[in-house]
């Protein structure tokens, strides 16, 4: 399990720091310790109880074997998100939301395939052949590809799980997930509704500070249960196979000796 969580490090890092009261969700009021200041303060004792929740919930999905994908397109989480993410091996998504990511997972792979398809007509000089003005619209078209899903290639199919920073700002994101009964793990701040996510980790999610904290403790549960799932299979290829009992050779069975047939001479009276 990851490392249980110091609220002294929260507190260092302004997780504490919540949204004006004026603009508070009543939803969030057991996660707030108190107001100051007309800025209400969170709970770290909940918010670290949470987040060692969310990371051991986290880190089985990822020894299953399937994906978490991470989303925040806002300016401050961007960065963050994206290298933690590929660190931890999983896709994420830090540009705009594509509408139908989810819901309309299978013409999202199609685009995909189009990057690959343009790839390849790189290598065997197909792309060579075409005029000066395709080649452009092409090259255009496959820059806008990877930057709205070069980071999702290797999500074959439906992630497992989404963790998402800013579920007000995500919310076209929220409502594709709850659609499918994919569970999300999120940073929800006191301005967000608590009960549109399955894992909450009650949070600042507006300092660049906070957001590292948060991200950074959950995609190292996430590499730990990867490590967990190379482990075992690694244990299970180096296990000795068991060698079949040997079948026992029967010993030769002994004939039994013919019946000597008593032939009854017929005496004539």
């Amino acid at each position: 399990m990851a490392n249980n969580i110091e609220v002294k490090e929260l507190l260092e890092a302004g997780v504490h720091f919540g949204h004006l009261t004026r603009r508070w969700d009543p939803n969030m009021a057991p996660y707030i310790y108190m107001e100051r200041n007309g800025i209400h303060i969170i709970n770290l004792y909940k918010t670290a109880a949470k987040m060692e929740e969310s990371a051991e919930a986290l880190k089985k999905i990822a020894a299953s074997g399937r994906k978490i994908l991470f989303v925040a397109t806002k300016k401050q989480a961007k960065e963050i998100v994206a290298d933690k993410a590929a660190k931890a091996n999983q896709p994420y998504i830090t540009e705009r939301w594509p509408g139908g990511m989810l819901t309309n997972f299978v013409t999202i792979r199609k685009a995909i395939k189009k990057m690959a398809t343009i790839d390849r007509m790189k290598k065997d000089g197909t792309f060579n052949t075409l005029s000066k003005k395709e080649r452009l619209q092409v090259d255009r078209l496959r820059a806008k590809l990877e930057k709205n899903l070069g980071s999702i290639v290797d999500m074959t199919r439906l992630p497992g799980a989404l963790f998402i920073v800013d579920i007000k700002r995500e919310h076209i994101a929220v409502k594709e997930a709850q659609k499918l009964n994919i569970p999300i793990f999120a940073m929800v701040d006191t301005n967000s509704d608590p009960r549109q996510v399955d894992y909450l980790i009650p949070a600042n999610d507006d300092a660049s500070k906070s957001i590292e904290k948060v991200v950074g403790y959950v995609s190292d549960a996430i590499i730990e249960g990867l490590n967990e799932r190379k482990a075992a299979k690694d244990s299970k290829a180096e296990a000795p196979k068991k060698e079949a009992p040997k079948a026992e050779v029967a010993a030769p069975v002994k004939e039994a000796p013919a019946a000597t047939e008593t032939v009854a001479s017929n005496e004539e009276e």
